[in-house]
């Protein structure tokens, strides 16, 4: 039979150990490696949205024999691209919750920069991409298509759209970079 001290004592080493479990998870270091990793997260999305913008794409149509060919590679990273940039900006935000430990957070300009991200990103690859894809697959062939073809009008269309949001992408990252920086500067 246990005594209430040993009882007693038992709920207290657990609330200790509670307690010890709580100090760690909020942390200098914690906080510091989540903060780490919104940054990080931000990082590699920029980085990869501009490699693929401004070195891959333009080269691969400069280099390749076709511009089916270079607009397959550009397909195929882009896919890429979009689905590294949703992790990351699932990772950006958690991140950030852990952090602040407010869902309040969430709602914060370089939050909602994620949040419009992670749209657009969502929006180019899921109801853009595949159209762009199907229109691919019914010309044959972009480079041989008539210049005069409806088909090659609506992909040009979409190819325009899809820039579009790869530039809201690009703009909405760099503007949350600014934010999540002047956050750090004031201790938030």
């Amino acid at each position: 039979m246990q005594t209430c001290f040993a009882v007693a004592s038992e709920r207290g080493r657990h609330a200790g150990e509670v307690a010890g479990m709580r100090d760690l998870l909020y942390s200098r270091a914690v906080t510091s490696l989540l903060r780490t990793l919104e940054f990080l997260g931000l990082s590699l999305w920029l980085g990869s949205d501009v490699f693929l913008s401004f070195v891959v794409a333009p080269r691969a149509f400069r280099i390749l024999a076709s511009r089916d060919q270079a607009g397959a590679i550009v397909g195929n990273g882009l896919w890429w691209m979009h689905l590294i940039g949703v992790i990351c900006g699932i990772v950006i935000l958690v991140a950030r919750l852990l952090r602040t430990r407010a869902f309040a957070s969430l709602l914060a300009p370089a939050a909602l920069c994620i949040v419009l991200m992670i749209l657009l990103t969502v929006v180019s690859q899921h109801a853009v991409s595949p159209k762009m894809a199907a229109l691919r697959v019914h010309m044959g062939s972009i480079q041989a298509t008539a210049a005069d073809s409806p088909l090659l009008a609506e992909f040009g269309k979409l190819h325009r759209i899809s820039v579009s949001l790869e530039s809201g992408v690009l703009l909405a990252g760099l503007a949350a970079m600014y934010l999540m920086v002047k956050d750090l500067a004031v201790g938030q």
